[in-house]
C-alpha cells in the first residue's frame, strides 16, 4: 500500500521526502519505515533551522546530523520525456543520476540511504512528492563516483489531482546511518550524516489522452460527402474517469490507400464535451483520423485511422 504524508510538525521537501518514502531494503538489507525515515527528516530540518521541527523527539536524542560529503549530478526524469499517467495504471518512470561522494562515505553500506524523488510547489512546502516503489540501485565507477538507477512509482488513482498535471522538480537526499538505529530512543544524530540537494531537473506530469474517429457512410459514392464524428478525452485525476477535453484543436487528416503519409484537411474545435463532427467530399479510397496536437498537460494524441471505400 502507498502512503500519503502528512506532515505537521515537519516542513521542508526533504522532510516530507523522507516521510513518505515506502519502507524498502537498503543497500545491505537493513529495513526502515516511513515513520523511521521520518523521524531523522525532522531531525535533519531541525539541525537546518535550528529549531525543534521534530515534537516526539526523546530527551535522549543528542546532537545533530553533519553534512554529508555527497553530491548528486546528472539527473534525467523518464529519460527526459514527460510523465503521462491515466487513471488507474501503475506508471514506472525511470531516474538515473551520479553521485559524487568522499572516499570515506560508504553509499553500499546496509544502513545508507538514498534516493531522488519529484516535488510540485516549493521546497521549504511542497503541495505533492512522488517516490520510488525501491531504493535506486548504483555501481560504482570511480573510488568516490557511482551511476545510479531508480524509478519514480505513480499510482492516479491514490496520489494524483488534476493540479499535479504540471512542472516537477527532483531533489537527491542522502542519509548515512553509521550504526545508529533510528526506532532507538538514545539516537546519537552527530554520528549521522546527511546531504540534501534542490533543483536537480524538472519534468512535467501529464493526464494521458485518448482520441476516437468515424467515418460515415461507408462505402461512399465518389464525390458524395462523408461525416467524421469522433472524441476527444483525457484522464481526470479528481475523479478516477476519463472526461471530454473541450475547446481544443484538432486536425481531420487523411491518407490516401497505399500512402504511408496523412495530410490535414481541415482544423476544428472540440465542442464542451470534447465531442468532434465535420464533413468532408470522399474523393478517393482511404483512412480519415482526428490528430490533437497536444498542450503543457495532456500529450499529443492520433486516432487509428478509419477507412472508407469510395465506389
Amino acid at each position: 500500500m502507498r502512503i500519503r504524508a502528512t506532515v505537521a510538525a515537519v516542513s521542508g521537501a526533504l522532510a516530507l521526502s523522507a516521510f513518505a518514502v515506502p519502507a524498502a531494503q537498503a543497500a545491505g538489507g537493513s529495513s526502515y519505515s516511513p515513520s523511521d525515515l521520518a523521524k531523522f527528516a525532522a531531525a535533519a530540518q531541525q539541525a537546518a533551522s535550528g529549531r525543534s521541527a521534530y515534537t516526539a523527539s526523546t530527551a535522549d536524542d543528542t546532537g545533530v546530523p553533519y553534512t554529508l560529503d555527497l553530491s548528486f549530478s546528472n539527473v534525467k526524469v523518464n529519460n527526459g520525456k514527460p510523465i503521462v499517467a491515466g487513471t488507474t495504471t501503475h506508471v514506472k518512470a525511470p531516474v538515473t543520476f551520479t553521485v559524487t561522494h568522499a572516499a570515506d562515505v560508504d553509499i553500499h553500506a546496509s544502513d545508507f540511504l538514498m534516493d531522488v524523488d519529484i516535488y510540485r510547489g516549493s521546497f521549504d512546502d511542497p503541495a505533492n512528492i512522488l517516490v520510488g516503489d525501491d531504493w535506486p540501485s548504483c555501481t560504482d565507477t570511480s573510488a568516490t563516483t557511482a551511476s545510479c538507477k531508480g524509478t519514480i512509482d505513480i499510482y492516479a488513482d491514490e496520489e494524483l489531482t488534476n493540479a499535479d498535471a504540471t512542472t516537477w522538480k527532483a531533489e537527491g537526499i542522502a542519509v548515512a546511518l553509521n550504526g545508529q538505529d533510528l526506532t532507538s530512543e538514545d539516537i546519537d544524530w552527530s554520528k549521522v550524516g546527511v546531504a540534501s540537494q534542490d533543483g536537480l531537473a524538472t519534468t512535467k506530469l501529464q493526464r494521458l489522452s485518448k482520441l476516437t474517429v468515424d467515418a460515415t457512410p461507408e462505402p461512399v459514392k465518389k464525390g458524395k460527402t462523408i461525416t467524421v464524428t469522433g472524441k476527444l478525452s483525457r484522464a481526470n485525476w479528481d475523479t478516477g474517469k476519463y472526461a471530454g477535453y473541450a475547446g481544443q484543436s484538432v486536425k481531420l487528416q487523411f491518407r490516401k490507400k497505399g500512402s504511408s503519409t496523412y495530410t490535414t484537411l481541415k482544423t476544428i474545435k472540440t465542442s464542451s464535451t470534447g465531442t468532434l463532427k465535420t464533413t468532408t467530399k470522399a474523393t478517393v479510397d482511404g483512412y480519415y483520423r482526428y490528430s490533437f496536437a497536444g498542450t503543457s498537460t495532456t500529450p499529443a494524441v492520433s486516432a487509428t485511422g478509419d477507412y472508407v471505400d469510395v465506389k
